[in-house]
């Protein structure tokens, strides 16, 4: 309720005769105070400040009064806050004719704006707060409500600094210079300015302008108190950092003052330097502790931090190798080789973010970090210079990750930069510390040091050399073509030419403008000069004379398939020939295309890929008219190109690049179509040989069934309420990842990568593509997953399904012959089929081959039944088997799905494999074995039933197995049974890793008598399937991944990576196949391992170990007694607490790794949802502690809480990003709101905890300064009461700094409490 006006009468009554008698301020302010609170007015009183300001302003501008205004605020009679805000508003703008009103007015905002305490909280302080808000116009001009009185506080502060910057601008003439020349505040007076007489007083006017220079000196003095100040300083960082549209312009003006203004030269207490540096957001940040400890870029710093991010300096005082830092990149890296697994996800999104969450959690300068991933490729390319044979990828994938997915990495994270906005990239150099570009060139120069590294394997030393050749002869003013250079012999240069890895990541770079010609004359990049242009032969057929115009010819088409092109226009000249060339033309284009293009040419690799992929999925010609589809009159053409990336090592590239999902979508229409046609469909190739639909069917089949682990249980893999990755590599999946990418999708596709695969997307078909689209392919995928789930079922007799069953069966067993019997009778459960036994090819059915796929479950199922009832022998099933996948290669599919169906159900009887009905593995069984328990004892794996002589006297195998087995080595190990080849080999071992022990070494025997080039590649697939059986066995390989990593002498080396991860696995060293370094095999292992939740709490379990193995190791306990915490940190004994924190962040970053590629976001949602909770709330103490008489287990409880911080936010970076740009982000809100509520509970007191309580501390402010300062966007999606409950928390705990930089990190909704706590602090 309003006071009455007499009452306000009364008070300017009592001012007036004050005034005139120039009475004391104290007892003026006393009666005041009195009378008011008489009437029942509460002080401070906003009314009050509107009618002294009102009165003063400017009838009574008079020394007096202002003396009273300045007891009614000492007195807290009046709000300071909206005293400043009324006085701003009527003095600034006539700062010039009364320049003691404005003298005055800055001297009470230096005695009262500075001291926040009671300004928020205060009495009446919601509509001393709503009042300053409608003086200033605060709402209005920030766009925010004023709702809050810590935000209007923020508001008031900023906008008063900002007043001042423009006022001092405008007084030294430079806010013209300014991009926005016009203030948001009133500095400038509305009408006309009138002083009477003393316009005319020289020297009145004189004075003024004396006192004019004096009080832009202030001013500008002031403004840099307001950055300086420890809580005004706080507060526009909040601004700074929530009202980020008008930062800039505020940055701006004050770079502009600092610069040029001459009021700084006359000042005593700040210079144009102070300005400056105080302008900059290096510090503007929430604390002005030390940070030559702290992470690079962390805004958020607490001293309880510093051992836990530490500067490079601090990890090389521990003894450490840069690497380490990286070792999550070189397990990323090693396990986008596993040819079994392909991804729907680019490797370049994976690697990409992947490099930006650890260079942000590791806070590395990008130099540092460009050196770290290039390193890691190369050790990638130097793990496996000669591989073993088997059906897995060569070294062609791992150059292609080095030498194309790498550069486009390093291009997207350029690009990245160049997107930034031009003011924030001005000011924030902090996150941006200099140019990318400039780093890469600066990193790549730098990798001339890693010798070792460096070293070509011999299939690229040529081209290495040719690449250096290329250098030298720039280098010596000689300019020479693509073409001379492929026809240029090393010999006959006059200087030798040596080339190495450099030279061709140099190249890449180069061809991707990452890189200019320059580089050639970096010091030693070439070892010599030459003066004269060295003979070449005759230019020989190939790319360059293709691009001129010569026409294709055989030995022209053999050169360009065996040497990649050099460039786009060769290659889009290619693709050109492939669309509108003749019949003969369209082919050779396509046979060039899948050739060294694809495989070797880096530098246009993904083009390659991408023409591929189109060529696939050809658009309907617009004046088509013909009944049956398109793509039966292209079949010669889509065939060549099935089968020429069919090989793992393509398959391989199109997955590194992201064109898995597009791949199957253009595979899906050639399945539906072709699969849909009778065999005697054909078409007749160049060489007089012809193909069946059959044949372009089974091709396509195979390589799409190779995109998704279709021979394995939908059951597997699951974790929570999201699957892992590789039960989501499903044809409903794939498609939905592939219509994520076109225009119509709603995704704002951000980077280069996904743009091209847009572009990709949209050219087969510009419309989302779904599953129903394929009604025979859906329909087969139906039966599939039917299969594998349940018994067979649902054969009835008479229908079509029958009859092609009994043809089938007919064929299968043509040559079968029983005595007199003429009739060939099959019963099984679930058929009985018979049919006239002759040898008439024409009894091959003439069905579509969905007709026959959908038959060939009971047919085997009949078959199979036969030969347990002893009316079929074993070599005829398998002799019918192979005729059946004969005639339809696609078989092995549905083959491959019954007979993982039936070894899980474990219902038939074992085969003995006795050499007489089933093949015998004697040969060579114990061999094998042999070899298995060497790779794991290596490993340091230790299985009691694997013990010499327990190995099962009779090999036996589950009938489907054994027939599955038989079948698969009656193939010849050549290119046209290699894509068929690579089906059914994964299928098979699947099959026998699932089965008892030792099935896999009985059907890896078998196999070794007919591959004996594969015998090492056997012998550890064999291998890897122990840990399927035996969770025990994963806890030691995943021990000893962790004691590799952590050992000393590998650390000092290379930062736990040789250890880990070795030299890969083969036979190139003396004495047979080599050890096989632990993180090797666990990289091959986990995808098969089904109860994939166990292995986070044995990381976490195993990581605690080595915390306390670090502990006892790393630091003397003489020094432990002595450590003491201080506001800097952890003190005495700095270089060892330096060393363990490193190997203790090393061991964290393993168990993150390893856990992200265990389980993906499924396991690390789990991790966040119940693994950490259940583990802090369970009794867990340091064992250690008690031993130790608390001194040791005290910091060992510590450091268990740093790493589990370190791990957890590691987790969530690699899974979710560090910011919003992927899409798994959008699974981090729902999953980080619940382990955040979970923290804030139990530091509520509503959850008990039986873990440590240093380590529970630790932990938290851990997570929480990670939090903070390496991924802040986190922050943005918690709950403001979550965060203000863990600020609370935090603060009971004296970690002040923390809460608040937590609570200023949390948006707008937390910015008023954070001013709250800043207004609040000592």
């Amino acid at each position: 309720m309003a006071a009455p006006l007499t009452m306000w009468d009364g008070v300017l009554e009592i001012t007036q005769m004050a005034q005139a008698k120039v009475g004391d301020p104290l007892l003026w302010a006393l009666q005041i105070s009195s009378n008011l609170s008489c009437s029942g007015i509460s002080l401070p009183s906003p009314e009050l400040a509107n009618v002294l300001v009102s009165y003063i302003c400017w009838d009574n501008n008079v020394p007096i009064m202002w003396k009273f205004l300045e007891k009614a605020l000492v007195l807290k009679i009046v709000p300071p806050f909206l005293i400043l805000a009324l006085l701003s508003e009527r003095v600034i703008p006539c700062r010039r004719s009364k320049p003691v009103a404005y003298r005055l007015y800055m001297e009470l905002l230096r005695r009262h704006s500075f001291e926040l305490k009671g300004q928020i909280n205060g009495p009446n302080h919601e509509k001393v707060m709503k009042s300053i808000d409608g003086v200033l116009h605060l709402s209005e001009i920030f766009g925010l409500e004023a709702s809050d009185p810590g935000i209007i506080v923020v508001e008031f502060l900023y906008a008063t600094v900002w007043q001042l910057l423009d006022a001092s601008l405008d007084d030294e003439g430079l806010l013209e210079l300014a991009s926005d020349k016009k203030s948001m505040w009133p500095i400038k007076p509305q009408d006309m300015e009138i002083d009477g007489h003393e316009i005319f007083d020289e020297i009145r006017m004189a004075h003024n302008e004396k006192l004019h220079n004096l009080n832009t000196v202030m001013a500008v003095e002031l403004i840099g108190r307001f950055l300086q100040d420890k809580k005004t300083s706080k507060i526009l960082y909040l601004a700074r950092h929530n009202l980020p549209t008008h930062w800039p312009r505020f940055i701006e003006r004050l770079q502009l003052l600092g610069a040029n203004s001459s009021a700084l030269k006359s000042s005593k207490v700040l210079t144009s330097e102070d300005l400056l540096r105080l302008a900059s957001d290096k510090c503007t940040v929430l604390t002005h502790e030390p940070k030559q400890n702290l992470l690079q870029n962390f805004h958020a710093v607490t001293g309880l931090m510093s051992p836990l991010v530490t500067s490079s300096a601090v990890l090389s005082d521990g003894g450490s190798s840069i690497s380490s830092l990286w070792l999550p990149l070189d397990l990323a890296l090693e396990d986008a080789m596993d040819g079994y697994q392909v991804n729907a996800t680019s490797s370049i999104e994976i690697v990409t973010g992947l490099v930006k969450s650890l260079q942000a959690m590791n806070g590395t300068t990008w130099h540092d970090t460009f050196v770290g991933l290039w390193i890691a490729a190369l050790r990638l390319v130097q793990r496996e210079r000669d591989p073993i044979e088997g059906p897995v990828p060569r070294l062609d994938t791992r150059l292609c990750m080095l030498l194309s997915i790498i550069p486009l990495v390093v291009a997207e994270l350029i690009e990245e930069q160049k997107s930034v906005d031009i003011n924030e990239l001005k000011n924030d150099s902090s996150k941006v510390p200099g140019s990318r570009r400039n780093d890469v060139v600066s990193s790549i120069k730098l990798l001339g040091d890693y010798h070792s590294l460096l070293s070509p394997p011999h299939s690229v030393l040529s081209l290495a050399n040719q690449a250096a050749a290329k250098a030298m002869l720039l280098v010596s003013g000689i300019s020479v073509g693509s073409a001379y250079l492929d026809c240029l012999s090393m010999n006959e240069m006059p200087v030798k030419c040596s080339g190495n890895m450099r030279h061709l990541i140099v190249e890449a770079c180069i061809a991707r403008n990452l890189l200019d010609t320059s580089a050639y004359f970096w010091p030693g990049y070439v070892n010599g000069h030459i003066n004269h242009i060295p003979n070449a032969p005759p230019q020989m057929p190939g790319w360059s004379a293709f691009l001129k115009g010569a026409p294709l010819t055989p030995i022209m088409i053999n050169a360009m398939v065996s040497t990649p092109a050099s460039s786009l226009a060769e290659l889009e000249k290619v693709f050109e020939l492939a669309v509108k060339g003749s019949d003969d033309e369209k082919i050779s284009a396509a046979t060039i295309l899948c050739g060294a293009s694809l495989l070797r040419g880096w530098n246009i690799q993904e083009h390659t890929a991408q023409f591929i992929t189109r060529l696939l999925s050809p658009p309907m010609p617009a004046d088509y008219s013909g009944d049956e589809s398109h793509l039966i009159s292209i079949a010669l053409i889509l065939n060549v190109l099935i089968v020429g990336i069919a090989p793992v090592d393509c398959v391989q590239v199109f997955s590194l690049h992201g064109l898995i999902p597009q791949l199957a979508c253009s595979l899906m229409p050639i399945c539906e179509v072709f699969g849909s046609c009778v065999p005697d469909v054909s078409w007749k190739l160049p060489t007089g040989d012809e193909i069946s639909a059959h044949a372009v069917f089974s091709n396509a089949f195979a390589v799409l069934l190779k995109l998704w682990r279709f021979n394995h249980p939908p059951l597997e893999h699951g974790v929570g309420d999201v699957p892992t990755v590789g039960s989501q590599l499903t044809p409903e999946y794939l498609l939905l990842v592939r219509n994520s990418y076109l225009p119509s999708s709603g995704i704002v596709l951000n980077d280069q990568t996904k743009r091209r695969l847009s572009e990709v997307a949209a050219s087969s078909s510009p419309h989302p593509v779904f599953l129903d689209s394929f009604p025979k392919l859906k329909c087969w995928y139906r039966q599939h997953q039917k299969c594998i789930a349940s018994a067979l079922s649902g054969l009835v007799e008479g229908t079509p399904v029958h009859q092609t069953v009994n043809l089938l069966l007919t064929m299968m067993f043509r040559k079968m012959n029983r005595g007199s019997q003429s009739v060939t009778t099959i019963n099984s459960g679930s058929s009985s089929s018979s049919g006239p036994g002759n040898d008439d090819s024409s009894l091959r059915p003439n069905l579509p081959s969905w007709e026959i796929l959908e038959a060939v479950p009971f047919a085997v199922d009949a078959a199979l039944t036969a030969c347990a009832h002893g009316r079929l022998y074993p070599r005829e099933l398998a002799t019918g088997l192979k005729n059946l996948a004969d005639f339809l290669p696609a078989c092995l599919a549905t083959i491959v799905s019954y007979f993982s169906a039936e070894v899980s159900r474990g219902v038939w009887k074992p085969a003995f494999m006795n050499g007489t009905d089933w093949p015998s593995p004697a040969a060579n069984l114990s061999n094998v074995e042999d070899k298995i328990k060497k790779i794991l004892a290596a490993t340091g794996v230790d299985i009691p039933s694997l013990a010499a002589g327990e190995s099962s006297p009779a090999a036996t195998l589950p009938l489907p197995l054994a027939a599955f087995a038989s079948l698969t080595i009656t193939y010849k190990i050549d290119k046209t049974s290699e894509r068929f080849l690579n089906l059914a080999g994964p299928a098979l071992e699947s099959l026998a890793a699932g089965c008892p022990w030792p099935c896999m070494p009985i059907v890896a025997s078998l196999w070794t008598q007919k591959a004996k080039r594969w015998f090492d590649f056997l012998v550890f697939s064999a291998s890897r399937t122990v840990f399927l059986h035996s969770n025990d066995a994963v806890f030691q390989l995943l021990k000893s991944c962790f004691a590799a990593t952590l050992s000393g002498a590998s650390i000092s080396s290379n930062g736990g990576v040789g250890a880990l991860l070795g030299h890969g696995f083969g036979s190139h060293f003396c004495g047979g196949i080599s050890p096989v370094a632990p993180g090797i095999l666990y990289l091959r292992v986990y995808h098969s391992i089904r109860d994939i939740e166990f292995i986070t709490e044995e990381i976490i379990s195993l990581m605690m170990h080595s915390v306390t193995q670090v502990a006892c190791t790393g630091l003397p306990k003489e020094r432990l007694g002595k450590l003491k915490r201080t506001r800097n940190g952890l003190q005495c004994g700095q270089v060892s607490l330096a060393a363990a924190m490193t190997r203790v962040k090393l061991a964290a970053s393993l168990g993150a790794s390893l856990v992200c590629l265990s389980g993906g976001l499924g396991l690390v949602q789990l991790l966040f949802k119940e693994t950490l909770p259940s583990w802090f709330i369970s009794s867990y103490r340091s064992e250690q502690g008690e031993e130790d008489g608390g001194s040791l287990g005290g910091m060992v409880a510590m450091l268990r809480g740093y790493a589990l911080a370190y791990f957890a936010v590691l987790c969530g970076a690699f899974a979710w990003g560090i910011g919003n740009s992927c899409l798994a982000s959008k699974r981090r809100p729902k999953v980080l709101r619940a382990h955040m509520e979970f923290l804030a509970s139990a530091l509520d007191g509503k959850i008990s905890l039986g873990c440590d309580s240093a380590t529970w501390k630790s932990y938290v402010s851990g997570f929480v300064s990670l939090m903070v300062g390496c991924t802040p966007p986190w922050v943005l999606d918690l709950e403001p009461d979550v965060l203000i409950r863990l600020s609370k928390g935090l603060r009971q705990w004296n970690e002040e700094e923390l809460a608040l930089a937590l609570l200023g990190s949390g948006g707008v909704n937390t910015m008023g409490t954070a001013a709250e706590l800043i207004s609040e602090m000592q």
